[in-house]
């Protein structure tokens, strides 16, 4: 079931605290957290929304997430939005990747620790997956959309092409299908 986007603008105090309570909850993997508030909890976005701004994004120089966060601070409230996002997004990780990089630097050779990360990277590696699935799922009611996902994912993620030889094939080949079949 898809969410309706909230009907109001978030006030630039709201973007701030969400992102930060992502950048703080998402720590390592952000996006599940990201699509989480953005869709589910503060409704600023819906689902295929979501899916949109994500898919623009990922099209850009940089990482996903501070690329969304900018756009949806802009689309809110312009340059101030995006710059709130940003620094929200990015306040917290970063004071707790010094404190933890500290940490790591004295009791990283220990193997308890090392088992400790192993276990960290299935669980990211799980909810990178399931956000994936949920980022995917508007475009069940999309068929030739689904094939696009489908064949990209086979090239990327089983071929092994390099993404962007990935990118370079499938971005304007899905813009022409989909500008000309889906409508």
């Amino acid at each position: 079931m898809t969410l309706p986007a909230r009907s109001s603008p978030p006030s630039l105090r709201e973007l701030f605290t969400g992102f930060l309570t992502v950048g703080v909850f998402g720590f390592g993997g952000v996006l599940p957290w990201a699509r989480r508030m953005i869709v589910e909890q503060r409704r600023w976005l819906s689902g295929p929304e979501f899916t949109d701004m994500l898919a623009l994004c990922q099209f850009l120089p940089g990482p996903n997430i501070i690329n969304v966060s900018a756009a949806l601070g802009y689309r809110f409230a312009g340059w101030p939005g995006a710059i709130t996002c940003f620094t929200g997004l990015m306040f917290a990780p970063m004071a707790i990747i010094v404190a933890l990089g500290m940490l790591y630097a004295r009791i990283g050779g220990y193997p308890v620790v090392q088992h400790a990360f192993a276990g960290l990277a299935a669980g990211a590696s799980a909810m990178v997956m399931a956000t994936a699935l949920k980022i995917a799922a508007p475009l069940g009611r999309r068929p030739l959309a689904l094939c696009i996902a489908v064949l990209t994912f086979i090239a990327a993620g089983l071929l092994r092409v390099p993404l962007l030889y990935v990118v370079l094939v499938f971005a304007p080949a899905s813009i022409l299908l989909l500008a000309n079949f889906e409508r």
